[in-house]
């Protein structure tokens, strides 16, 4: 694989879980998988993104993380939690790892995807510098290789992890390894994210989940939404939704006040606290019931 000299430089894309489906956690000590929850999910990318920057550096030289929010009016700010712990220095690390040698390089990303919502920007972020530094240093890991590193940071990044932009849709599976993309018909669906000022812990999320009785995974009921030529609202579904309501109360309030006076059912994505409604809502009338939320108007891609 031939090295890339000039910046590497890619949009980092959100998605929405249009269906969820999880299952009890695995009760097998000594197994990888102990303690965690198979899923069914149909992810798809939304017209809202990150925008990474990488450059190499010359060997011996420190790596730089540059990462920061930015909104509409060019306004930056840092981020909240130190860089260590951020998905973009952590990937960087495994990929290091895994090639055996310094990858110096100056990382930029410039963040517009809310945090600790559902969307997946932090996974996103994570499967891009995967991919941006496999192309940048020539290393020629491939899919496959670059999937499985993505596993050990977190279950979400496989899905961003395509040789297209942005990812296609696809079905999730299993503990977020086994993906399946799906031609999709809904690329091009108007959707209105209602992003609330508080978020959801994912770890509390699942935790209430257990709380109750998990069933088995509603893989049918996903592959029904994928096959359905158009989105409908009876065919949405997420099985942590409930669970992120008693986690944030908040959130169960905002899908009633605003599934009445929207007239439009209000699903959740991911363990929450995004909220998002099919179709493009006027944001005023958003915000005559919910003030201190934050409304995007986007489509899925």
């Amino acid at each position: 694989m031939s090295i890339q000299t000039s910046p590497f430089t890619t949009r980092a894309y959100a998605k929405l879980n249009l269906a969820l489906a999880v299952g009890a956690p695995v009760d097998a000590p000594g197994s990888p998988h102990h303690g965690y929850h198979p899923i069914c999910s149909y992810m798809h990318a939304i017209d809202l993104f990150d925008e990474l920057r990488i450059e190499r550096l010359g060997m011996g030289e420190q790596s730089r993380f540059d990462l920061a929010w930015a909104d509409a009016g060019g306004q930056v700010r840092p981020i909240e939690w130190p860089i260590e712990q951020d998905l973009v220095y952590r990937a960087h690390g495994a990929l290091e790892a895994c090639a055996g040698r310094s990858l110096p390089c100056a990382i930029t990303l410039a963040k517009h995807i809310p945090a600790g919502g559902g969307l997946g920007g932090g996974s996103s972020d994570a499967a891009s510098v995967l991919m941006g530094l496999d192309r940048v240093f020539g290393l020629g890991l491939g899919r496959e290789a670059l999937l499985a590193i993505a596993m050990t940071l977190g279950s979400d990044i496989g899905y961003f992890i395509d040789e297209t932009d942005p990812p296609r849709p696809a079905i999730v599976s299993g503990f977020g390894e086994r993906i399946e993309r799906a031609g999709s018909s809904h690329a091009g669906t108007e959707v209105t994210l209602v992003l609330p000022p508080v978020g959801c812990a994912t770890g509390a999320v699942y935790r209430a989940f257990d709380s109750g009785l998990p069933g088995t995974v509603d893989v049918a009921g996903v592959r029904r939404l994928v096959d359905s030529p158009v989105l409908e609202d009876d065919l949405l579904f997420n099985d942590l939704a409930s669970s992120a309501v008693e986690v944030q109360p908040l959130v169960g309030e905002l899908i009633e006040t605003l599934g009445e006076a929207l007239g439009h059912r209000v699903h959740v994505t991911g363990s929450g606290s995004t909220l998002f409604v099919l179709g493009r809502v006027d944001e005023d009338q958003i915000h005559e019931v919910a003030p201190d939320c934050r409304v995007v108007c986007t489509r899925l891609i």
